[in-house]
């Protein structure tokens, strides 16, 4: 157990030949909060088997896919076919930016090194459609407040005089989209790589219901950013989406109030060559000044973290590609995933490794959403998998 700043960082080690390749295994056992806890159909830290499935607050994100690589290292080591090195680092702040993990994966980086970083919280495509996530985007989240007068006041005697913070924040972040879905931040989209059209037709040879999607969230539309398909625009393209909006009076009942203060939380999801730091000051410059005098702004960054792609060519990305096929009898695509996992990119630049996303969730897994599952079926091929991967990075990478 290593303490940082925030969450202790838990590590263990299994070194049995050092002529024998390295494995790191990364995971992280912090979870979403698990609000609201009334749409629950069973405690979320109480884990329920149902419908071949597990329930639970982290069930996919990301204990339940952490705990596919102890089993497959503790079947291994049992039954001494283990053919690897293995280092386990599993942390408790990736949710919020994984902020004690960087100061210690810089001042550990021998202890750290290895030949390959492991990590699986991802997901595949389909269970009948296995998939390797070669791309995240990257993340900026902070918080908006916007203040009005000096106290809440009543909305009968000032309403009307007094600009109201709700209304106000509102036209605001509705002006950060325009009508074709782009965002409206001068800069936003400088550094945001354009495909040509073959690298994207080889994008769309990746299965995707359109249909199927939409039925799923019981939605009529899909909505997003004009010219690029869903999968584009969840993969290749950033974003900017509110995450939580507040302010004045939400108890039961009535209280007419005009509220003195209005909050938002916002998330931007990033591309290759996208800076967080940058997006983050770019978004406050633009936000204040798009703020009316009859109100006052303030933007607290909270965290971010960079976009990663990585190797599809690597000898372990090449022993991963074919340890899903022996699994799922069936060659992974590669894939893009529109969510975020901060470290990848640090990792690849202070230890100089390539991670392998191989992660086993599905879209409709609930993560960050009450009622979070992961399938059975997903848990025992991904620990089958991950046996395979150990075997065949091993052949490819004798030292």
């Amino acid at each position: 157990m290593y303490e940082t700043g925030g969450h202790p960082i838990v590590y263990g080690e299994k070194l049995i030949d050092k002529n024998l390749p390295t494995v790191l295994v990364y995971g992280h056992y912090d979870v979403q909060p698990p609000d609201p806890l009334e749409l629950w159909e069973s405690p979320p830290f109480e884990p329920v088997i149902k419908d071949e499935k597990i329930y639970a607050r982290g069930s996919s994100d990301d204990k339940g896919q952490m705990y596919m690589h102890v089993k497959a290292f503790e079947a291994l080591n049992k039954t001494g076919e283990l053919s690897c090195n293995v280092k386990f680092m599993i942390e408790g702040e990736e949710e919020v930016g994984s902020d004690g993990l960087e100061g210690f994966v810089k001042e550990n980086k021998d202890m750290l090194s290895a030949d390959v970083i492991l990590i699986s919280d991802t997901s595949i495509l389909a269970n009948d459609s296995p998939s390797i996530t070669v791309g995240l985007r990257g993340l900026s989240y902070l918080e908006v407040e916007v203040t009005g007068p000096n106290k809440d006041l009543h909305s009968g005697t000032f309403g009307g005089a007094v600009a109201n913070p709700i209304n106000t924040l509102s036209r605001m972040i509705a002006s950060l989209h325009d009508e074709s879905g782009r965002v409206t931040i001068p800069g936003f989209y400088d550094k945001v790589k354009n495909y040509d059209q073959a690298a994207r037709n080889e994008m769309a040879k990746a299965p995707f219901d359109l249909e199927k999607f939409k039925k799923n969230l019981q939605i009529n539309e899909v909505w997003g950013e004009a010219g690029f398909t869903t999968r584009e625009r969840i993969g290749i393209r950033p974003t900017l989406d509110v995450n939580g909006i507040w302010g004045g009076y939400t108890g039961e009942g009535a209280k007419t109030v005009l509220p003195s203060k209005a909050h938002a939380k916002i998330s931007m999801r990033l591309v290759p060559d996208q800076n967080s730091d940058e997006i983050t000051a770019m978004f406050e410059k633009y936000f204040k000044s798009i703020a009316p005098d009859s109100v006052k702004v303030k933007v607290m960054a909270h965290h971010g973290g960079e976009a990663a792609v990585v190797s599809t060519t690597s000898p372990a990305s090449l022993a991963a590609s074919k340890a899903f096929e022996k699994s799922f009898g069936k060659k992974p695509v590669p894939s893009y995933e529109g969510g975020s996992i901060p470290i990848v990119a640090l990792f690849q630049q202070e230890l100089q490794i390539d991670p392998i996303l191989m992660g086993f969730g599905l879209d409709d897994d609930a993560i960050h959403s009450p009622n979070e599952h992961f399938g059975l079926f997903n848990f025992y091929i991904g620990i089958e998998t991950i046996t395979y991967f150990y075997q065949f990075f091993s052949e490819s990478n004798q030292k």
